[in-house]
């Protein structure tokens, strides 16, 4: 016992410090395993949230090209129809020309006025009608594909969300699902409602570019594609700013309506028009509203104008005025081109799959870089 007190006596520093040696191992041992635990957690935590956001990606890039395919193989095909038969319907140049065969075939039976009155109709008429044509298919398909993109990051959010009891998110679904219907269905509206201030403005701005043009004029490729972007140009330039933009969507949900309802004869209560199932709708049209207001979506209208003279010049088979030539020594009289113009508007107006036109817009790289970027990106509205 005591040489065991003595050994205590003469050693217990050194337990001491063993001991607190080893607690202290054990407790960094102990940290250590811990914070390696916690970092294999948050690793696993990193991949999972990897992962998840790669799942998601991969979903929003096949939504969004079933979105564009909705827009190419169902959306546009009845919106181009029925702009083709508005336009021909509003602009049938075929009395004119049925005049003049007459005045040809029976020279007593129009004055050298009437005959001159006649083919200078006939001249802004075919470039109305091509420029019209051109342009209302140009922005008729830009515009379906904002409003399917638009729709379809309302459905991708409101289907990820998913939050809500299933009786309200039902109800709710009820009202954005008509809503949506009819968004859809505003595509329309250029042809049934947008084309009553549409013509006459492209006439006069087609007019006034014109009102120098001799029917003995000669064109060629360049001297036509100044023409049309003269046209296009002034009638993009006249009103305030974006004005055209009342062409392709109704004001608010409630104008819309009442157009509808006096267009169809409809008598009902216009307390009706205020049903809660408009504020979808409502909501949809201002979006598209301020996305075609945006400076983004003039410059992609600008180039893809642009980009459909262009291609349409090679259409016509004139000649530029290059290699030499000048405008005065090649080129075709105005008076035989115009029927080649006329040609011209079925041909902006084929359907979709075969519209040449058309697939040009869709593949060009600014446009598709636009619509990627408003579909993962919806600018938030004032």
């Amino acid at each position: 016992m005591h040489s065991l007190r003595d050994f205590w006596r003469r050693h217990k520093r050194k337990v001491f410090v063993s001991v607190g040696v080893l607690g202290s191992g054990y407790v960094l041992y102990k940290l250590y395993g811990a914070h390696k635990q916690r970092l294999f957690d948050l690793e696993k935590e990193l991949e999972v949230e990897r992962e998840t956001n790669e799942l998601i990606k991969a979903q929003l890039q096949a939504h969004f090209e079933n979105i564009q395919r909705i827009a190419d193989s169902t959306t546009l095909p009845y919106a181009i129809y029925y702009l083709r038969s508005r336009i021909s319907e509003d602009l049938d140049l075929s009395h004119l020309m049925k005049r003049l065969m007459q005045g040809k075939g029976q020279p007593n039976s129009l004055t050298s006025f009437e005959k001159l009155e006649l083919w200078e109709r006939l001249k802004i008429l075919s470039f109305m009608k091509m420029v019209l044509s051109l342009w209302a298919m140009t922005m008729l398909s830009l515009y379906i594909r904002v409003q399917v993109n638009i729709l379809g990051r309302h459905l991708y959010i409101d289907t990820a969300r998913g939050l809500g009891s299933s009786l309200v998110l039902e109800e709710a679904d009820q009202f954005d699902r008509h809503g949506q219907q009819e968004f859809l269905a505003t595509a329309d509206y250029m042809s049934n409602y947008g084309m009553m201030q549409l013509i006459p403005n492209m006439e006069i701005a087609a007019t006034e570019v014109l009102k120098g043009k001799h029917l003995k004029d000669t064109f060629n490729a360049s001297i036509l594609r100044e023409t049309i972007m003269q046209i296009l140009d002034k009638f993009m330039s006249k009103g305030g700013p974006h004005h055209w933009v009342t062409y392709l969507v109704p004001e608010n949900a409630v104008s819309y309506k009442r157009l509808m309802a006096a267009s169809s004869k409809d008598l009902e209560d216009t307390t009706t028009l205020l049903l809660p199932d408009i504020s979808k709708l409502d909501q949809l049209m201002i979006e598209a509203r301020f996305v075609l207001s945006s400076e983004d979506f003039g410059n992609v209208v600008e180039i893809s104008l642009r980009s459909v003279v262009d291609a349409l010049m090679e259409e016509t088979g004139l000649q530029s005025s290059g290699g030499g030539s000048t405008s005065s020594s090649s080129g075709t009289p105005l008076a035989k081109l115009l029927p080649r113009l006329a040609q011209m508007s079925p041909l902006l107006l084929e359907e979709p799959s075969r519209n040449r036109f058309i697939q040009i817009i869709r593949t060009l790289p600014d446009v598709e870089l636009f619509y990627t970027l408003l579909y993962a990106n919806m600018p938030s509205v004032p």
